[in-house]
């Protein structure tokens, strides 16, 4: 099995030939056809919150990032509810002891794979599973907007790849999505049925504040926007949603409820209903860019920039 594997942040990303790991009871085997970039991924490889809970919970040996993969099962065990040759997208996870995405073959538990009807792509699948689950949390759990009169969300990084799935996903709870981002990236936010606030043309949380108050905020871009503000931008259930988290952001977190960190965990009861929602065209990937495996390193640097516009996607050696 070839891998894309790092032993630091400041040791570049290289692919290696690990042996194939058995399965344990309850296990599936698939393998990887796309992978998602996530900056969760390049965050593991840091001395960050996420880098260290990887080291402590997860699999001994090389360290192999990554969490969302699309593919197809080849092996299963005993009393699992999937068959070899079903198409599926899921996330792996490294509290559950498991390598990560960026690999030719994932070893899962069956609960965080769904299957794919044969109308999507491996492709716009793998833009799913961190994204779209993300977003979930942060409206769903969190903001429980599902059937809500009125519900306003307001996305601040909606051309991103959380901010672009939650702009649509907003939509399909029955909520009004409000996007701020450039206006390079303005017409294709406004495409995917958002409002948009241009930063360019001022203080996008002040002309927020005209259509306010909105029942969850989320910030996918980090300090740019202070959380207090945000917060006055709230209805007095709301939720202020932070997918990127800082220093900063600690005191709200620990003493206020109207402030949560989201990091979605791509779970088949979640996905199933995302995938439901592109395969009749209610939510659209968006695609950056798709690179080999091998420029997974390339990959990253993108990443950490900050300007991509929609999801990285990697494809394996076949």
């Amino acid at each position: 099995m070839i891998v894309a594997t790092s032993g630091s942040a400041h040791e570049p990303l290289r692919l290696v030939e690990l042996p194939s790991p058995k399965l344990r009871p309850g296990a599936v085997r698939v393998r990887v056809n796309v992978i998602g970039v996530n900056p969760v991924d390049w965050k593991m490889r840091e001395v960050t919150f996420l880098g260290v809970a990887q080291r402590i919970l997860g699999p001994s040996g090389p360290l192999v990032v990554g969490m969302d993969y699309a593919g197809e099962v080849v092996e299963v065990t005993p009393g699992v509810d999937l068959k070899v040759g079903a198409r599926v997208v899921g996330g792996t996870d490294f509290s559950r002891g498991q390598r990560g995405s960026y690999a030719q073959e994932v070893v899962v538990r069956p609960d965080q794979c769904a299957e794919l009807p044969d109308n999507v792509s491996f492709e716009d699948a793998a833009c799913l599973p961190v994204p779209g689950a993300t977003a979930w949390q942060a409206m769903e759990e969190f903001g429980a907007i599902r059937g809500k009169p009125g519900a306003k969300v307001l996305v601040l990084g909606a051309s991103g790849g959380v901010g672009l799935v939650a702009v649509q996903l907003a939509a399909v709870l029955g909520a009004t999505a409000y996007g701020v981002c450039s206006a390079k990236n303005a017409p294709l936010v406004r495409s995917l049925g958002a409002t948009v606030f241009d930063y360019s043309t001022g203080d996008p949380l002040e002309q927020a504040r005209a259509v306010a108050p909105f029942d969850v905020i989320i910030n996918a871009v980090g300090s740019t926007y202070p959380g207090g503000v945000c917060r006055t931008l709230l209805k007095p259930n709301g939720t202020l949603a932070l997918v990127a988290v800082g220093p900063g952001d600690f005191p709200a977190i620990a003493f206020s409820s109207r402030t949560r960190p989201v990091l979605g965990k791509p779970m088949r009861a979640v996905l199933e209903p995302l995938v439901s929602a592109l395969s009749e065209g209610r939510i659209k990937p968006v695609i950056a860019e798709t690179l080999p495996l091998a420029d997974a390193e390339q990959a990253h640097v993108k990443s950490r920039g900050g300007k991509v516009v929609g999801k990285l996607l990697l494809r394996p050696p076949a």
